[in-house]
């Protein structure tokens, strides 16, 4: 049966997705109820709960989800987001954004340890909730962006130019964290035939772009909600704007949310161009999916 076959058909509650609820109820508890540190053994538990919950919604949605219709491609995702999160820890290393509380309780290795772990679960969460945002139908048109090779040579250049400045001057650069991967990565996966984020928005097609927007926005506020009662957490000191917050988390922070989609969108993709291009239509942010990811005849 292939993919378009299954669109749109709800299914029952997958079992998984009460596994999900319970993981989340018990480690948020955890997290917020108990004294001491906590947060290192909480938190992959806690967000490992998320990733199962909303994977049986979007399941419930629409027949499918990225669990059911790949499970060691979604093993994958929380693989590859071991080395994309360093990247943004490795960033932050000169610019100095955010920090942990706690950290001087773990020798490095512990902490390279149990940080990873917890590291793992951003990409399957981001995806996820984007699959999930995606089973609704999400305005598609937009102007059209990123058509011609011009304009990707001109987003290319810009994110090299926003990742130097953010180097250079990282008092000013806060923003450019979140968006300068993005400008470099996904007009790179265009040229190599990857998957890309232009190539939708080249054709007026924002949908994706839509779904990633709204799960970084939902995904960063259940990061700051249940980051605030932990420990050890993480704080921030941004520059300009470290006003309002809202949990930990500046109200303009949370803007930073909607490009680091796009970027983790764009990491995923070069990658798994890279070194598994059989699965470069696993991800699907529209419901029907415009390219269906296909299964075994039956």
């Amino acid at each position: 049966m292939s993919m378009v076959a299954q669109q749109n058909v709800r299914k029952p509650w997958p079992w998984y997705g009460w596994l999900g609820g319970a993981l989340m109820g018990i480690f948020w508890y955890c997290s917020w109820a108990l004294e001491g540190l906590r947060t290192q053994w909480a938190f992959f538990p806690l967000w490992l709960g998320y990733c199962l919950t909303i994977d049986a919604l979007t399941v419930w949605r629409q027949g499918d989800s990225l669990l059911t219709r790949h499970p060691r491609a979604y093993v994958g995702l929380f693989l590859v987001s071991l080395p994309s999160w360093w990247l943004f820890e490795l960033l932050n290393e000169r610019a100095h954004y955010w920090y942990y509380d706690g950290r001087e309780h773990f020798s490095d290795l512990a902490y390279f340890g149990l940080a990873s772990l917890c590291f793992s679960t951003v990409v399957p969460a981001i995806f996820g909730t984007a699959e999930f945002v995606g089973t609704v139908r999400l305005p598609r048109w937009g102007i059209r962006v990123g058509q011609k090779r011009s304009t990707q040579v001109l987003f290319f250049v810009g994110g090299w130019l926003m990742l130097v400045t953010l180097l250079v001057w990282p008092k000013y650069g806060a923003a450019l964290i979140w968006m300068s991967l993005y400008f470099i990565l996904d007009p790179l996966n265009a040229w190599l035939g990857n998957r890309s984020l232009l190539h939708q928005t080249g054709k007026g097609n924002w949908r994706p772009v839509w779904a990633l927007w709204i799960s970084g926005l939902i995904c960063g506020f259940f990061w700051e909600m249940w980051n605030f009662y932990s420990y050890p957490k993480w704080k921030y000191t941004i520059p300009f704007v470290d006003f309002w917050p809202v949990f930990e988390m500046p109200l303009l922070g949370y803007l930073g949310y909607l490009p680091f989609s796009l970027e983790l969108f764009a990491l995923y993709h070069l990658l798994v161009g890279w070194l598994a291009p059989s699965l470069r239509n696993y991800v699907q942010l529209e419901s029907p999916a415009p390219v269906p990811y296909t299964v075994a005849s039956r």
